[in-house]
């Protein structure tokens, strides 16, 4: 783990402040983030900086008191804030557009601006106690601006950020008007995690839909940083649970003796139209209709911890809640029976112990949920003795828990059948499913999952870290312009689309400006001069013709020295017909891609293209490439948006080979930006400077960040 202390950032504190007769009292939170992080709050000795949960004003005693006895430095909302912030935005627009809930979000542009005033708030609360090497580790989609905020006033900060709601697809993350500035704030933390891939692979999608930039693996660079994405399924404190439902098991009897002997189906939720509770209990009506045999034998417990009673559609749903139970125990309860045991209270841990210990079946049938670990509590809990789990297959846990009965609540008809399915299970067949979804959980528990993620946090620091080497810093530079001074033969081969000008929609658009066309002038009087590019030999020409510089096209298949006319070596380019018509096809499916052909070498352009189908459309076109190609002389390159075919035995490393050989030189210079300059890298002598802008993986020796600060460097050469 990195040096320095954790920080713990969330919305709310771990702890209760309750204010009763004029005097504060403190109590532990139960359930959630608190207790999920208990253990490690108190074994790294961390600090929890969040809201109180509750109106305070900003009392110095308070904030001492929290900050000496608890770790816990307080954020003071004011009630307009709490409204806007935590009741508006926070509930009425993230909460659903997260859970794919689009016909319920809502708008509003105060509530956007109390948002950034909060991150704002918590922003600086962080930093009257954050030391530059510490861990800082955000929580939910209420911080999401806070890693921008945090990076602009601690640059090298470490910075991990965790989602554990969903993460919805680019369609409808788009919705939000905020949806680049949101994106934007997040990449600036150093590691960001969710549940599990499917939620990852959505923020991906976002980050390539919005600013059209690809990962690798997990990984991107933005604004010349590093940044991964992983999936981290948060564990619990499977040891408590474990440990308190052995100690129910001698109540088991007397504990279900309370309800009839029956057999028992549990669901504990809140109140939350993301729970699927109506779908349940439309799901088990069915089942006491479709199976009358069932009546009598079997109980639905039901509990539902009130949530948001404020609001509209909570409201409605709780009065669609108690009518459809009254419903089936009207229709179907008997005095020696009751169909749905319902439970409108929130429930204390020994009280869900309590639940989960005489449970035969456990359902959680989320319509959308971040995990659930309500199903890994019960999984704990209920032991190796028997137990069924049921959840749905729109809950993060059903990725993890693949033991459980995986259930759609929408098909009524299926989770019929699948509960029939459940209740019938053998007590072998029970016991084995438990003891490898225990297993999982007691390997990955919550102290495990949290080590993991900070682990990561740090290796990404270290990751980072290298490539920092890379970038030329000061000290590099001088000692290359030095070098370049000192120097008599100098060698410089620069690559144009990418290193001396950033890339534009349309190729034809790139033409080098002045600036660039003096620089290059100066250089060509002082130096032998190769400009080595993917450029087709008449564009290259048409632009630098009155230069005396030395121009490669298409990658090293056209040479023309200054001077002399333009040579190529004896290629044959009847394989272009051959992959023409895919090529083609690919541009069909792909609105805003292009090919464009030059005379032995072939490129399909996808810059202007929708980036999240073309990035798709790229990986199928390059792989379809490669096996087509597989018994040809050519050579299948992907660059920036750009996949490209030329003859295999012309490369840029190649052509350059034959000016190095031809003198002794004093000083060789090679820049350029992607996998077609790294056979130029790769041949260069140890005493070369080699230099790929933009930050990724090379041979080059050195890394700049940009076009802009290459066209800088070379300024300086020449000044």
């Amino acid at each position: 783990m990195t040096k320095g202390r954790l920080i713990i950032v969330a919305n709310r504190l771990p702890i209760k402040i309750e204010k009763r007769n004029g005097i504060l009292h403190f109590s532990r939170s139960i359930g959630g983030l608190a207790t999920v992080l208990k253990g490690i709050h108190e074994r790294e000795k961390s600090i929890w900086v969040g809201w109180p949960g509750t109106i305070l004003q900003k009392d110095a005693q308070t904030e001492e008191e929290l900050l000496q006895n608890q770790r816990c430095y307080p954020v003071f909302l004011g009630k307009e804030d709490v409204e806007k912030f935590y009741h508006g935005i926070c509930n009425n627009t993230f909460w659903p557009l997260f859970h794919s809930f689009p016909w319920i979000i809502r708008f509003k542009t105060s509530e956007w601006k109390s948002y950034k005033k909060v991150n704002r708030l918590f922003c600086d609360r962080i930093l009257e106690v954050a030391h530059e090497r510490d861990v800082i580790w955000i929580h939910d989609y209420h911080l999401m601006l806070l890693p921008k905020y945090l990076r602009e006033r601690i640059p090298s900060a470490t910075i991990g950020f965790f989602f554990h709601v969903p993460f919805p697809p680019l369609e409808i993350f788009s919705l939000m008007p905020w949806d680049r500035e949101i994106l934007e704030a997040l990449l600036h933390a150093d590691l960001i995690g969710f549940h599990i891939y499917g939620y990852a692979r959505n923020f991906l999608n976002s980050v390539l839909g919005v600013f059209g930039i690809d990962h690798k693996l997990g990984e991107i660079i933005f604004e010349n940083r590093i940044v991964h994405v992983g999936a981290f399924p948060m564990g619990i404190d499977f040891a408590s649970f474990d440990k308190a439902g052995k100690e129910k098991k001698s109540l088991t009897k007397e504990l279900r003796g309370r309800y009839g002997n029956k057999k028992i189906m549990l669901s504990v939720a809140r109140l939350d139209y993301t729970k699927g509770i109506p779908e349940l209990l439309d799901a088990f009506e069915l089942l006491l209709e479709k199976y009358p045999k069932e009546q009598g034998r079997v109980s639905l417990m039901l509990g539902v911890s009130p949530s948001r009673t404020r609001v509209e559609e909570y409201r409605l749903l709780k009065k669609d809640i108690d009518e459809k139970v009254g419903r089936i125990n009207g229709r179907f309860g008997r005095t020696d029976w009751t169909p749905v045991w319902y439970f409108y209270r929130t429930f204390s841990f020994d009280q869900l112990i309590d639940l989960y210990s005489i449970a035969d079946v456990a359902v959680f049938p989320s319509l959308r949920d971040g995990l659930n670990l309500m199903a890994k509590e019960y999984v704990a809990a209920r032991g190796e003795e028997g137990g069924i789990l049921v959840v749905s297959e729109f809950a993060g846990v059903s990725k993890e828990l693949v033991e459980a009965f995986i259930v759609n609540p929408k098909d009524k008809d299926g989770f019929v059948d699948l509960l029939m399915r459940a209740l019938n299970m053998s007590l072998e067949e029970q016991k084995r499913c438990m003891r490898a979804m225990r297993k999982r959980l007691k390997n990955y528990d919550a102290p495990h999952w949290a080590a993991d993620f900070l682990n990561s946090l740090s290796k990404v620091k270290e990751h980072q870290h290298k490539f920092e080497m890379n970038l030329m810093g000061d000290e590099s530079e001088r000692k290359l312009i030095e070098q370049y001074k000192r120097s008599k033969r100098r060698l410089l081969f620069l690559d144009y689309d990418g290193t001396l000008m950033p890339f534009v929609e349309e190729p034809s658009e790139a033409v080098p400006s002045g600036e660039i066309l003096l620089i290059l002038k100066r250089l060509c009087d002082e130096n032998t001069v190769v400009l080595i590019s993917g450029r087709d030999k008449q564009t290259l020409y048409n632009w630098f013709e009155k230069l005396p510089v030395n121009l490669v096209a298409e990658h090293g298949i056209w040479v023309k020295e200054y001077g002399a006319e333009w040579k190529r070596e004896e290629l044959s380019s009847d394989w272009k017909g051959k992959i023409r018509s895919v090529l083609e096809l690919y541009t069909d499916r792909c609105p805003g891609s292009f090919v464009e052909e030059k005379e032995f070498s072939v490129a399909w352009h996808y810059r202007k293209s929708d980036q999240l189908l073309a990035a798709t459309a790229a990986n199928e076109l390059a792989l379809e490439l490669t096996h087509l190609t597989a018994s040809m002389d050519v050579s299948v390159l992907s660059g920036n948006k750009v996949i490209e075919l030329r003859p295999m035995s012309a490369n840029k490393g190649k052509v350059a080979l034959s000016w190095i050989s031809r003198q002794s030189w004093d000083f060789i210079l090679a820049a350029g930006d992607d996998s077609t300059d790294e056979d130029l890298f790769g041949i260069l002598p140890k005493d070369a400077y080699s230099i790929k802008v933009g930050l990724g993986g090379s041979k080059a020796k050195f890394n700049l960040s940009s076009p802009q600060r290459m066209v800088e460097l070379l300024q300086k050469l020449v000044g």
